[in-house]
């Protein structure tokens, strides 16, 4: 792959975006390591790794840390690679659902961009209403659903602040965000490989256990162990991050592609490494399985007596907060992106920037409250409908229905960028200064089958919650669509008919 910065930065950062029809709006103050910062922290491995934890050990056991954690990790890198080679092309705030409405026309754009939106919105709920979950019996207030849900609306309260005062305040949260990522996994790490009891390495990969059931029957162990990689799937989530900052990362070109890709890989192996040192830790399989939280379970009998199993539940509680803050940042930059082109109804008030802070601070507060409100209305349609009433059930619903949301989001460009590779439409000349070269096609094409593969299978039981809170939705934005938007969206509009024009309304932002 190409990952020159010489050959494509003859143009400034704001003449290119200039050349999309778009003014410098936002301010354009990340560096390359904020920009790979922000995606490692939505990915979160102290995160997906660890609320999901049970829910893989559940369906397949150990297996499904030591063979499906790497299994799923082949395909998503080949997923990142194929959208990072598409942010070098198209560096907008939009992302994915520019990349969508330039390759395929204004519908398949509001298509993606929404989708896109669904996932974000269930991944800062999930995000957040986790962390709740954790620290609010820490903090004393106790685990009732009343309490965690005021944690949680403190917690969304907090991201929303944060976030409107301004990308420099964020940028900074993020950069220690991932340093502190990185020493929390290798601390919990290294006091498992030293300290803790250990299973053999072959533990892994040979001991096949599951709990699901077809009614009173056992499933198939090879079904089992499928649906237990929604563990690792959903962990990779959120790496579109660097993409929605790419009109605030400075050599975005170079820099975001880059923190798109490093972000999965890094992630990949520091995630593999935790998951599969817990694993290892585990005296009895079935009594961790059984547990409510199996992965404070496994601590608090690898340390039995100490203070450590307290301190890393802390340490991932702090995580998730980090995790939840750049969602939301994340969130709001697609939400202005999509606004600013009339694809949401009030697009006008969420495509404002704050002249103070050059944030756009209505989206901000919207992503927020729209967190706020999935889960209560998820679970109000679910109890209705299903007769599903606690939260921990519905929590696997909520994270398939961010991956799927996602990952569809994720694919349909990349589609469209092959049907364009065909017709000749998109060529060398196409790509920018980060691309696969000759490895374009067929890393595309593996990233569409996967991206198939697990939006089948993640609606299937035991995560049909996921389907069941899905579809209506899917079914709810095709009747708008065809109602209020088709023949009306026109896709990305330019902001102005000249540079200059531009420059100007960039300087009244400066006023």
């Amino acid at each position: 792959m190409a990952g020159t910065e010489s050959a494509h930065h003859e143009e400034s950062d704001s003449q290119l975006l200039h050349r999309f029809g778009y003014a410098q709006q936002l301010l354009r103050d990340m560096g390359g390591f904020s920009n790979f910062a922000i995606s490692f922290s939505v990915i979160s491995i102290l995160t997906g790794a660890v609320t999901l934890y049970g829910t893989g050990l559940n369906a397949g056991g150990p297996a499904v840390m030591g063979i499906g954690w790497p299994l799923v990790s082949i395909f998503v890198f080949m997923v990142a690679a194929s959208m990072a080679e598409l942010a070098s092309a198209i560096p907008t705030s939009g992302a994915l659902y520019h990349w969508s409405a330039l390759l395929g026309g204004p519908g398949w754009g509001w298509i993606t961009g929404w989708l896109n939106l669904i996932g974000l919105v269930a991944t800062i709920s999930a995000i957040d209403y986790g962390c709740a979950g954790f620290l609010s019996p820490m903090l004393g207030f106790g685990d009732s659903p009343s309490s965690v849900m005021k944690v949680f609306t403190l917690l969304l309260i907090s991201h929303a602040v944060l976030n409107h005062v301004g990308i420099r305040a964020v940028a900074r949260l993020n950069d220690f965000s991932a340093w502190y990522h990185i020493l929390g996994a290798g601390i919990i790490i290294g006091a498992l490989a030293f300290f803790a009891h250990k299973q053999p390495v072959s533990y892994l990969f040979t001991e096949h256990f599951t709990t699901l059931k077809f009614g009173q029957s056992p499933v198939p162990y090879w079904y089992a162990f499928m649906s237990g990689l929604l563990l690792a799937q959903w962990t990779y989530t959120g790496y579109d991050a660097s993409a929605h900052t790419i009109e605030e990362t400075r050599n975005a070109r170079v820099k975001a592609p880059w923190g798109i890709f490093s972000s999965v890989a890094i992630s990949g192996l520091f995630g593999y490494l935790l998951i599969c040192f817990v694993t290892l830790a585990i005296r009895d399989l079935p009594a961790a399985a059984a547990a409510d939280n199996p992965f404070k379970f496994i601590f608090e009998h690898a340390f039995p007596g100490s203070g450590f199993p307290l301190a890393v539940m802390w340490i991932v509680t702090i995580a998730q907060w980090f995790c939840g803050l750049a969602c939301v940042t994340s969130t709001s930059r697609m939400m202005f992106a999509l606004s600013r082109d009339k694809g949401m109804p009030f697009a006008g008030t969420w495509a404002g920037v704050s002249r103070r802070f050059r944030t756009p601070a209505a989206a901000v507060w919207l992503s927020a409250l729209l967190a706020f409100l999935l889960p209560a209305l998820l679970l109000m349609f679910l109890a209705a409908r299903h007769n599903v009433s606690d939260f921990s059930t519905l929590y696997g619903a909520i994270t398939g229905v961010s991956t799927i949301g996602l990952y569809l989001s994720y694919g349909l460009p990349i589609l469209l960028k092959l049907r364009a590779h065909k017709a000749g439409v998109w060529s060398a000349k196409t790509n920018g200064p980060w691309n696969l070269a000759r490895w374009s096609v067929i890393i595309n094409t593996l990233s569409i089958i996967w991206v198939a593969f697990i939006t089948v299978l993640f609606v299937l039981p035991p995560n049909h919650l996921t389907g069941l809170a899905f579809v209506p939705v899917i079914v709810g934005l095709s009747i708008y669509y065809v109602i209020g938007v088709r023949g009306n969206f026109k896709g990305p509009i330019r902001q102005a008919a000249s540079e200059a024009e531009l420059l100007k309304m960039e300087a009244e932002l400066t006023r």
